[in-house]
Order: structure tokens, then C-alpha cells, then sequence
């Protein structure tokens, strides 16, 4: 089968996030299957840019870079490059894709407008047309950003959802209870599949090998000669992840000694964490800076108990896909999970406590539950997150899920 994978921010190890559309592809390719990427030649997601425009082959995953402009943050720019990429796959896919001839084509970028020219080329090769879900725009920008339903903005990207809904012949959600919002705009559940993100198990073998930054090593193995609970964090430092309600458990639970409260990671909220940090003369929190993926594994290995939280918000009852929960749970780790997400997979599969979003009250209830139980009693609970990923989370299944759905 030959997929054409339409990915504006699609990236690879080489370059950084996002990272599913490079895991997909080299599963599918390992599967005896042809695949395309098509991608922006910018990406506000990478650590780093291609270097050249055009045709460049990563770990035997054919990629394409269209040539699109830099912006920064959600500026004008930002939506121009949107519309720029859209606008030269309308016009150009027969050069970029250079004889390649799809039998499925796959619309995934976060915005929804992408299903156009993804249409076209499946009308004109006869190909499956396939939408991708990461999140539910314009839904998305309208919780997170406050836009009017009225902002031309959002009528472009309403038009793009309900347009997909109506004709593509698959829809594959990242989202596991997203279906009723998609049902509204016209979809029917036959042509709905979730396909969550995942984890390759090349990234977790060998992890031992790997050695922290100095400074993440020195921190981590003084906690843990002094017999300290780590409650650890790593990831994206914003207001998203509710890093505040993290430092306010930590300074609830101040007086408890045998705790420590270590953040990893970069992100637009990280200097107001550190004040807060500082202002509360906290000496039991600690935050240092980001590491590269590889290394996750190896940090994750020191916590004692993982925290995952996330702001109020009605986006979380149509489901999340978080990549740190996966991290967590082959960590083998007990999962605290301050996110508003009804049947969540922590309650599903019983590896850890799930509480309200941003309340600080009930992470530092939680906390101290777990720290109480004995350690067989936390190795079973965090056993438990890592057969659920193990049987359900693997990208080589989970890239197979995806072409079932499709076949």
C-alpha cells in the first residue's frame, strides 16, 4: 500500500517534535508499505529546520519539505504559513509527490484545512481519503484561546471540520471519547477509529546506557541517599500542564520531609515557576532544565511518584492523549493525574490516583496516599500502567490498529 501522509509540523528525531507522523511511517515501511511525508519546511514545534527543501530520507521514511515561512507564537504569520502550505498542495502535489501514487491519503495537521487539497489527491488517484485528529480544532482555540464561533479564523477551521466529517472515508481520532463532538458535525460513528499516541520500544531498550546531565544525576541521586519520595514531573513547562498546582502541592507538604518535588523541563511558564519557587522558599522543590527525549527513561527511573495535571477545561471529557502518561507508565511508575478526563486510562487500568484538575488540596491528598503504601504495593500499581501500555501502546501495534481501520 502507498500512504501519503499530509503533515504541515511533522518532524523526526532529527529535527524534534512532532514525532507521531516519523514513528507511523517507519512502522508502516517496516510493514512492507510506501510512505510519503509531506511537511512544512518550518515548524514552531522543532527544535531544529530542514536544511533543504524538497526530497530527504530519514531512517527510510520518504519525506517532502514544502517551503513555507517562518512565524513565531500564534501570530498573523503563523496563519499565513497555514495557508501557504494548503494553498501549494492545491496547486503543486503533482510535483511534490514526483510519481508517487497514493492509495490512501492521510490529512493530519492540527488545523483542519488540509482536508482540501487532501481530497483533491485522493479524487484524483482514487485513494482512501483518511483524517488524522490530534485535537479539535476550532473547538480547541476557542476554549484555550477565547475566539468567537463569529472569528473569521474559526468559521475557516469550522468549515475545514465539518467539510472532513462529510467525505473523508475514515476518521482516526488520537481521542478515545471524541466521537459525539465529531457526530454533531457530521459524522457517522462506522467511519470513526481511536488511535492513540504511542512509544517505540527502541527508545526504551538499553536505557541504562544512556547518562543524565551532571547536574539532573548530582540532584537526583542526593534525594535519593537522603531516602526522599521523588514526585516527579517532565515535560513542558506552561499553563496547559498546571505546573502552578504542582509547586502549590509541593508547598502544602512542605513540612513532610521524607518528600522532594523535582521538575523537568522548558516551557513559556518556567521563570514564574522558579519565582514561585523561590518566593516560598520551598527548599523541598526543585526545578532543572529540559533533556533530550532519549533520556526520559532514565529520569522517569528515579521518580517514586509521576505527576501529569492539566487546567479545567471541557476539551478533556472528549479524551487526551498525553505522551508523558506513556513515559510514566513503562517507567513502572504510580501515576498522579489532576486532569478532568471522565474513565481516564489511570482509572481504567488501576495504575495510579486521579483527582480534579487544579486542585492543589487533592494532588497533595493523593500524594501522601501513595507515599504511604508500602513499596509492593507501588510496584503493582505502576505494573499495572506498564502492561496496559505494553499490550495496547507500542507503535508497531498501533500503527497496524491504524491500517486495519483503513483497510
Amino acid at each position: 500500500m502507498n500512504i501519503l501522509l499530509i503533515n504541515h509540523y511533522a518532524g523526526a528525531p532529527k529535527y524534534g517534535m512532532e514525532f507521531r507522523p516519523y514513528y507511523m511511517a517507519r512502522e508502516w515501511v517496516k510493514m512492507g508499505h510506501k510512505v510519503l511525508v509531506l511537511g512544512g519546511s518550518y515548524s514552531h514545534l522543532r527544535k531544529q529546520q530542514p536544511e533543504h527543501i524538497g526530497s530527504e530520507c530519514l531512517d527510510g521514511v520518504d519525506y517532502y519539505w514544502l517551503k513555507t515561512m517562518k512565524y513565531n507564537g500564534n501570530s498573523i504569520k503563523r496563519v499565513l504559513s497555514m495557508l501557504q502550505f494548503v494553498a501549494k498542495l492545491w496547486t503543486n502535489y503533482k510535483a511534490y509527490l514526483k510519481g508517487f501514487t497514493p492509495d490512501v491519503v492521510i490529512a493530519s495537521s492540527t488545523y483542519p484545512i488540509d482536508i482540501y487539497p487532501a481530497r483533491k489527491i485522493a479524487r484524483h488517484f482514487g485513494s482512501k481519503l483518511v483524517y488524522e485528529v490530534h485535537d479539535l480544532w476550532p473547538l480547541s482555540p476557542m476554549v484555550i484561546g477565547g475566539y468567537s464561533k463569529k472569528h473569521p479564523f474559526i468559521w475557516l477551521m469550522q468549515r475545514g471540520e465539518n467539510y472532513a466529517y462529510k467525505y473523508v472515508d475514515m476518521v482516526v481520532s488520537m481521542l478515545d471519547k471524541a466521537f459525539p463532538h465529531m457526530q454533531r458535525h457530521g459524522l457517522d460513528e462506522k467511519r470513526f477509529a481511536c488511535v492513540p499516541n504511542g512509544y517505540r520500544s527502541e527508545e526504551w531498550k538499553n536505557v541504562d546506557d544512556r547518562q543524565l546531565p551532571q547536574q539532573h544525576a548530582d540532584l537526583l541521586n542526593m534525594l535519593k541517599a537522603e531516602g526522599r519520595t521523588i514526585i516527579g514531573f517532565v515535560g513542558g513547562l506552561t499553563q496547559s500542564t498546571a505546573m502552578q498546582v504542582f509547586i502549590e502541592a509541593a508547598d502544602k507538604l512542605r513540612d513532610n520531609t521524607t518528600l522532594a518535588f523535582v521538575a523537568i523541563g522548558q516551557g513559556p511558564q518556567k521563570d514564574e515557576l522558579i519565582r514561585m519557587v523561590e518566593s516560598r522558599n520551598l527548599t523541598n522543590t526543585h526545578i532543572l532544565p529540559p533533556i533530550f527525549k532519549p533520556l526520559v527513561p532514565k529520569s522517569v527511573a528515579y521518580f517514586d511518584i509521576c505527576y501529569m495535571g492539566g487546567v479545567h477545561s471541557i476539551l478533556h471529557k472528549y479524551g487526551t492523549s498525553f505522551n508523558k502518561m506513556t513515559d510514566y507508565m513503562l517507567s513502572q511508575k504510580p501515576i498522579i493525574m489532576s486532569v478532568d478526563e471522565p474513565n481516564s486510562v489511570v482509572q481504567r487500568c488501576g495504575c495510579g490516583i486521579q483527582v480534579e484538575a487544579e486542585n492543589a488540596d487533592q494532588v497533595a491528598n493523593a500524594i501522601l496516599t501513595i507515599a504511604s503504601l508500602s513499596k509492593e504495593e507501588r510496584d503493582e500499581m505502576g505494573h499495572k500502567g506498564y502492561a496496559y501500555a505494553i499490550e495496547h501502546l507500542e507503535y508497531a501495534t498501533l500503527a497496524e490498529k491504524f491500517i486495519q481501520s483503513i483497510k
